[in-house]
């Protein structure tokens, strides 16, 4: 009754041929996604060193505003102060280096001043951009 099921050893061509298909076709699905993988991955690379770029430039702000001994100058609405930082941090473009432009608005509130840093970079001329009220401190003068 059985004899028949179990003398058939080994796998048959159509399943040979079936597992081949099965395997070609998921290769097939990950390397459609390499791509994408890798753009993801540049662009993360981008906004990671323009977060950097950005936090320094706020904290640069909020120091010279805090101390009370510094001259603060406001800039004039929609005229930003603009700079160009590279992703190495050096002051000349290295080989495969990335160009950030940064724009930095400072506008006087009175007793305080807030601060508007945007930087952008080839291929996204949005970028991210961030703002922040600071105060003059009488004990953070030096």
């Amino acid at each position: 009754m059985f004899s028949s099921i179990c003398n058939k050893k080994g796998i048959s061509m159509i399943e040979v041929l079936i597992s081949v298909v099965l395997l070609t076709v998921g290769i097939l699905s990950l390397l459609t996604l390499l791509p994408a993988g890798w753009r993801l991955s540049g662009t993360s690379d981008y906004l990671g060193r323009a977060a950097a770029i950005l936090q320094a430039e706020m904290e640069r702000n909020e120091i010279l505003i805090m101390n009370e001994n510094n001259t603060v100058t406001a800039t004039p609405t929609g005229y930003p102060i603009k700079t160009t930082v590279y992703g190495s941090g050096k002051t000349s473009p290295q080989p495969g280096d990335i160009r950030y432009e940064v724009q930095t608005e400072r506008v006087s509130l009175g007793g305080s001043w807030r601060v508007r840093v945007r930087v952008t970079w080839a291929g996204n001329a949005t970028g991210i951009a961030e703002s922040l009220i600071v105060t003059p401190q009488k004990y953070f003068m030096q």
